[in-house]
């Protein structure tokens, strides 16, 4: 298995560039084809000067030149953005191509995820005015179909899928999370299995012990290794995971994402969201 075509999101903000960069490496190391998608649309501060002009005193000429500003400093971050796209090509040996569209990067961005074997994404892109109050990242992975994968809004990052964590509980979002994941598995020098409160899940479906993944893990060439864990509150169980992937030195999390269907813009899984407000390391993510 293999990744052949990456999709990363860069925006105005400076993070884009971590983004970029990291998924540049993927590129280079599994030979893909990357695509940078740069959606025009006005990020929380533009937003805001608008409404101080629209709902101040100003006049409808002043207004204007508000608008002709914000529009004006969008295009000049696209073409700085652009800019920084083909270094980081060249700098890594990869083929970016650039993609700069208008409209909401919440309903773009996922027309074009859908063409890619992993969309990368910053953990908190803003959402678009009109959305429901969920972020834009939330959206995406509900919404995608494809696995994503979310790099932290702070922190630098050397390497992305050297040693992975896999965090699993026999359920049927991290089944889908580790067969997106094994283009990645089978690539990386080392993968642990931790595995959170294994006996009780086992006690409530009849799930098979965590050993088995490792077996799978191993079929595939992987150099795997488990940590079972038990005994961790649920409201814990997002900060131990990401503390043991710190402990053993990993660069990724793979994670299945937890929400209801149908329902999923009301009600998201509290380990799923406790890894998307407080990922301390980049997570790879399906549903």
């Amino acid at each position: 298995m293999a990744l052949k075509d990456l999709l990363v999101h860069v925006d105005q903000s400076e993070r884009a560039t971590v983004r970029l960069r990291l998924a540049a490496d993927l590129a280079r190391r599994h030979g893909s084809r990357l695509t940078a998608i740069c959606v025009r649309e006005l990020n929380p501060a533009q937003l805001h000067a608008q409404s101080i002009a629209e709902l101040g005193l100003g006049s409808a000429e002043a207004i204007a030149a508000a608008n002709l500003r914000i529009r004006r400093s969008i295009a000049e971050s696209a073409h700085r953005v652009r800019a920084v796209v083909d270094e980081v090509g060249r700098e890594y040996g990869v083929d970016v191509e650039w993609r700069c569209l208008d409209g909401a990067a919440s309903t773009v961005v996922p027309q074009h995820a859908r063409f890619a074997d992993l969309c990368v994404l910053s953990q908190d892109a803003p959402i678009a005015p009109s959305a429901t109050g969920y972020t834009f990242s939330e959206q995406l992975l509900f919404v995608t179909g494809r696995p994503v994968m979310f790099v932290p809004a702070r922190g630098s990052f050397a390497t992305l899928g050297r040693h992975i964590v896999v965090a699993w509980n026999s359920s049927r979002a991290s089944a889908r999370a580790v067969n997106d994941a094994l283009p990645l598995i089978e690539r990386a020098d080392r993968v642990t299995v931790v595995a959170v409160n294994p006996a009780e899940f086992a006690e409530r479906s009849g799930a098979l012990p965590p050993q088995k993944m490792l077996e799978h893990l191993q079929h595939h060439g992987a150099e795997a290794d488990g940590i079972w864990l038990d005994k961790i509150p649920t409201a814990s169980i997002a900060a131990t995971v990401q503390a043991k992937a710190h402990e053993v030195g990993a660069d990724l999390i793979v994670a299945g994402a937890f929400g209801h269907p149908k329902l999923w813009e009301k009600i998201i899984g509290g380990v799923t969201r406790d890894l998307l407000a407080r990922m301390s390391l980049p997570v790879l993510m399906s549903y």
